[in-house]
């Protein structure tokens, strides 16, 4: 959530005050700090320890916080260590006030998330230009937030169109993860390939309805239209530096290991390995779906049509492999 929402009043646009939460056990600190904020256009919340800064803080989604280190119950460190992997409040930014002045409390701070450190007693003019300086990133990343969603949401709508592929992307991201796990993928990965799951048939939003939802074989002409999904795909996310990493997987889901797919027509490894992963868990998918055109393929089915056809050159036979071995282990 972006707290820094424009909102309108008499006709003038005007910029919603941030939200800070002041955490402090001691009352007269807290009246400190709010004091020196209290003419900088923010809204003021304050906890008296750290049990109740986390409450308030899943309440009311603050855009930064200011966490005294030392507190009865749950100290500072130990809020920071919950909302810095917890994936709803990670990306708020928190600045320890502290009267901790040792290296090893420093580090043991940053190890929990913290991102800044003010030292007390607070330099006033010090405190507020580092709040401003967090609060205008914490802006930015909500609007970087807010992009994303609009592309997940493109994403969602393609998937909508077509009552065959309802949730096909949801399968396929979590069945993806639960390949490139077995495929010993790093967690970087494992996030690139859920949200290439999600956003690799994206370029579709552009294709008519009558062709994208046709339900008998299409013609040469209609087919080279389709072909051009990966492309467009590619280009709607391109803007959004933060999804770098996933273009490959848009672009090249439909390259096949012998060089027989599209757009390029890429052969074995030059295909990126992440999108031979999609690719192969796209067509899985796909046969055990029900379409227009066909009926559902039993599992045992369609991975004879992912042997036959890696027999082909098409898949990649050791992601095919790990592949087989997980459909067969969980139907046993």
């Amino acid at each position: 959530m972006n707290q820094n929402k424009l909102i309108q009043k008499n006709n003038t646009t005007l910029l919603r005050p941030a939200t800070v939460i002041i955490v402090d056990d001691d009352p007269e600190n807290v009246d400190s700090i709010e004091d020196i904020l209290v003419d900088q256009n923010y809204k003021i919340y304050k906890a008296y320890d750290g049990e109740q800064a986390l409450k308030k803080i899943d309440t009311i989604e603050p855009d930064l916080i200011l966490l005294d280190a030392i507190m009865p119950k749950v100290n500072g460190f130990e809020v920071a260590k919950k909302l810095k992997t917890n994936a709803n409040t990670r990306l708020i930014p928190i600045i320890m006030v502290t009267a901790l002045e040792g290296m090893e409390d420093r580090l043991e701070g940053f190890e929990a998330g913290v991102d800044d450190f003010i030292s007390k007693p607070v330099n006033v003019f010090e405190l507020r230009a580092r709040i401003r300086n967090l609060v205008k990133l914490r802006e930015y990343v909500g609007e970087l937030e807010n992009a994303e969603h609009v592309i997940f949401s493109l994403a969602r709508a393609v998937e909508a169109k077509d009552k065959y592929t309802e949730d096909h992307c949801g399968r396929m991201a979590n069945f993806a993860q639960v390949l490139g796990k077995k495929l010993g993928l790093n967690d970087y990965d494992l996030k690139i390939i859920y949200q290439g799951a999600y956003l690799h048939d994206i370029g579709k939003i552009g294709i008519t309805d009558t062709i994208l939802l046709k339900p008998g074989p299409l013609t040469k002409d209609e087919f080279e239209i389709v072909k051009r999904h990966p492309i467009e795909g590619e280009e709607i996310c391109k803007p959004l530096k933060s999804l770098k990493p996933v273009l490959p997987i848009i672009r090249y889901h439909h390259e096949r290991f012998n060089g027989s797919g599209y757009p390029e027509g890429l052969q074995g490894e030059d295909i990126p390995y992440l999108a031979r992963l999609i690719g192969v868990v796209d067509c899985y998918d796909s046969l055990t779906t029900k379409r227009p055109y066909r009926d559902a393929l039993p599992r045992e089915d369609a991975l004879n049509v992912i042997h036959s056809e890696t027999e082909q050159g098409m898949w990649d036979p050791s992601i095919v492999k790990v592949l087989d071995d997980i459909i067969n282990h969980n139907h046993r």
